[in-house]
């Protein structure tokens, strides 16, 4: 086992630390790349100062007023982009048309299922007799239907969707070679299609994070590497003359992907407790290195053009995102702390998970600043909103994840709920918050209309928060007295279960919550999809087809 590990943890950190020193040296030598003007290549023309909220423009106004930009409502609808820009603009957007509704509205879709059965699964946990006459329906089949449906349905899906529009907005020109993405999206829902059915007849590998059979995981791969080919062709032809921080991070998730779910996947590679660090490996790496690079190229772009500002410090954003590709890829080994695991790796996890504040701090410092005094905006821009409090979430999550590392931490919240909290503040509410902003802002460009029920993504705001706050923070609570229970000598084991239990119920009305926001968002897409045209105030160009 110790070769094997040792070559993955050798690997990707002399990687890490030869890009580190890379950027260090590119800072040195070409500040003009990494300063100020880097920040601005995400407005065109007169953009810059100019708020953008294509999911609420009625409020533009208010929303510039709180922003301190302009506050000429024609100049805000005109975008400050001249006729030539605004072609190519839309040009640029239309161009991934097909694909990002293909992905988005399949995303959408499996949210919704993933999203009941998450319900049902919640709901066994205080009934556990509900449901159990057939074993397609016991937690044993639904909790890891659940799992795989939210993060390589919705997620995964989202995330590339959110990719394949912006990659052309950031490389200013339209995404090259669609109908691969197309073919990409078919593809990859065919594997979670065929991954569920495995799921509900008992076919799984036993893997937490990687129960899909072999078989789907290649069908994900070919799907994967099909998307992935028009985005890195745009961007290795991309016109802008800065390839702007989101696009690293959108990109690299891309590229750190196939590798994970590759060495993760490889049968007859990994054996017992190797086959357990591999594990915990792969499931860190791809919250950390797949769905939290597509929450953060979101955020930063979206937060800067709804205010019509730059993001605070564009070299603090580089060195943020290089030091998450140093430091992440091995903080998963903490979850193994008491096993049969050698010290010296656990110890490397825990210092990586630590040094974790660095890349944290790097984004919070800039995303908070540049929100700093523009917190009112949040009321008139629901698009922010969502970017801001999952920007938020990630600063708390991640935080909150470094610490549960350090071994006096863990011995407490390790195998409790408490963990189960932490996860689902991650990837629910940050990346998944990131995601439903993303959604927001982009369908009203691709499609040339306004939301026809902009009440309902209010809804959706104040449904899918009040969710993940009752199920994050009852979990917690629960797990803290789950730790305590089960580290009392004196207390049999079923103390520790029962004392759970009102804080299960917590996590069912949260569950609720959030699938009824899930619901809601599903009928708003639906409408804006399908449904009737409203009148637009969006800028001619950009509501072309």
């Amino acid at each position: 086992m110790n070769g094997t590990v040792l070559r993955l943890v050798l690997f990707t950190f002399l990687t890490g630390m030869a890009s580190l020193i890379t950027l260090i040296a590119l800072l040195s030598r070409d500040r003009k790349s990494f300063g100020p003007a880097a920040a601005r290549v995400i407005f065109e023309g007169k953009e810059e100062g100019q708020v953008e909220e294509p999911a609420s423009p009625s409020t533009l106004s208010a929303l510039a007023s709180a922003a301190g930009t302009h506050k000429n409502s024609t100049v805000l609808k005109g975008g400050g982009l001249s006729d030539e820009e605004l072609e190519d603009r839309v040009r640029a957007d239309q161009s991934s048309k097909k694909p990002v509704l293909w992905f988005l509205l399949s995303a959408v879709f499996w949210l919704a299922f993933g999203s009941i059965l998450g319900l049902i699964v919640s709901l066994k946990l205080t009934f556990p007799d509900w449901l159990v006459s057939h074993a397609a329906v016991t937690f044993g089949r639904l909790r890891p239907l659940h799992l795989n449906l939210v993060i390589y349905g919705w997620a995964s899906m989202a995330g590339m969707a959110s990719t394949l529009w912006l990659i052309p907005r950031l490389a200013h020109r339209p995404l090259v070679q669609p109908n691969f993405a197309v073919a990409g999206a078919v593809l990859w829902n065919a594997g979670v299609l065929l991954g569920t059915v495995s799921l509900f007849v008992g076919v799984t590998d036993g893997v937490e994070w990687l129960e899909y059979p072999f078989g789907v995981d290649l069908i994900l791969v070919v799907a994967g590497a099909l998307t992935g080919v028009p985005i890195l062709t745009t961007l290795a032809k991309r016109k802008a003359p800065h390839l702007y921080v989101s696009a690293w991070y959108l990109g690299a998730a891309l590229l750190w992907f196939p590798i994970l779910f590759g060495v993760a996947n490889a049968p007859r590679l990994h054996f017992g407790v190797e086959h357990a660090v591999v594990n915990w490996w792969f499931a860190h790496n791809v919250l950390g290195l797949w769905l939290t690079p597509f929450g953060l190229g979101i955020a930063y772009y979206l937060i800067p053009k709804v205010l019509g500002r730059p993001v605070h410090s564009y070299g603090l954003s580089m060195v943020g995102f290089w030091s998450l590709a140093i430091f992440y890829s091995q903080v998963g080994m903490h979850h193994l702390i008491g096993g049969p695991v050698p010290t010296w790796l656990i110890t490397v996890s825990i210092v990586h998970s630590v040094m974790m504040f660095l890349p944290v701090l790097a984004v919070a410092i800039n995303h908070h600043s540049t929100m700093f005094g523009r917190f009112s905006a949040l009321k008139h821009s629901p698009v922010l909103r969502f970017a801001v409090v999952g920007s938020m979430m990630y600063t708390f999550t991640s935080f909150q994840g470094s610490l549960e590392s350090l071994r006096v931490v863990n011995r407490l919240t390790h195998f409790t709920h408490f963990t189960v909290a932490h996860a689902h503040f991650g990837a629910y509410g940050f990346v998944s918050f990131e995601l439903f902003a993303a959604a927001y802002f982009l369908l009203p460009r691709l499609l040339g209309r306004e939301w026809t029920k902009p009440a309902w993504i209010s809804i959706h705001f104040w449904t899918t928060l009040s969710g993940i706050l009752v199920y994050g923070i009852g979990l917690s609570i629960g797990g803290i007295l789950q730790g305590r229970a089960m580290l009392d000598a004196s207390k049999p084991f079923m103390t520790s279960v029962l004392v759970t239990i009102p804080w299960l119920h917590a996590r069912t009305v949260g569950g609720l919550l959030m699938t009824i926001g899930h619901l809601v968002f599903a009928a708003n897409i639906v409408r804006m999809v399908v449904g009737e045209r409203v009148k637009t105030s969006l800028p001619r160009a950009e509501v072309a087809s």
